[in-house]
């Protein structure tokens, strides 16, 4: 399997897959595949909102794929901003107005216990399959670093001391709930390959 299409605009996260999938495939972006498309992630639920980019997918181009939707859970917040972590403070998605108020959500809160949480759903011949990948950690009070996307700058993983902004990608992987789940993708892969070569 020389390379998987990935429903996504999102160079960051083609990027970070890229990078720890072994050279076991490699990840063609919609971007890439010449496919413009934006599309909606109008469910309650990372499962459901993967499945609708990579089966909206499938069903353009029947050709093998796969989408991932990822979430910040933090347990003070009742689970905010979960599913809608990418536009929590609206419309236009803008990484920095949500770190803001997550911050001043969070500013009178000392259970500061968060957690990302990645569903990839794949399909392959019309099939769909599930994998997930979580990593629980805490929101920092301040920014901190200029690496990564999203919230990066303000989440520390638990068994590290800095934050995913002050980390590199190869780093990253070492905690991160994307590299958990693409490492179940391959996986699977691997034992699909192997049963029928």
């Amino acid at each position: 399997m020389n390379n998987l299409l990935f429903a996504t605009n999102n160079q960051h996260k083609v990027d970070e897959i890229n990078a720890v999938t072994d050279n076991f495939f490699a990840v063609k972006s919609l971007t890439q595949a010449g496919i413009i498309i934006d599309i909606p992630e109008p469910y309650h639920t990372l499962e459901e909102n993967a499945f609708e980019k990579s089966n909206t997918i499938y069903q353009l181009t029947q050709q093998d794929c796969f989408s991932e939707d990822t979430g910040l859970f933090v347990d003070a917040l009742h689970g905010e901003p979960g599913v809608k972590s990418a536009r929590y403070a609206g419309e236009p998605a803008c990484n920095q107005a949500n770190i803001e108020k997550l911050l001043l959500k969070l500013k009178d809160q000392t259970n500061r216990k968060a957690r990302f949480r990645t569903v990839i759903s794949l399909i392959i011949k019309g099939k769909a399959f599930v994998f997930e990948g979580i990593c629980e950690g805490e929101i920092i009070k301040e920014q901190s670093g200029k690496n990564g996307f999203g919230y990066d700058a303000v989440f520390v993983p638990e068994g590290s001391n800095k934050s995913f902004g002050e980390m590199d990608i190869k780093e990253k992987s070492l905690f991160s709930h994307r590299k958990k789940a693409v490492t179940k993708l391959i996986e699977f892969l691997k034992k699909m390959q192997s049963e029928y070569p």
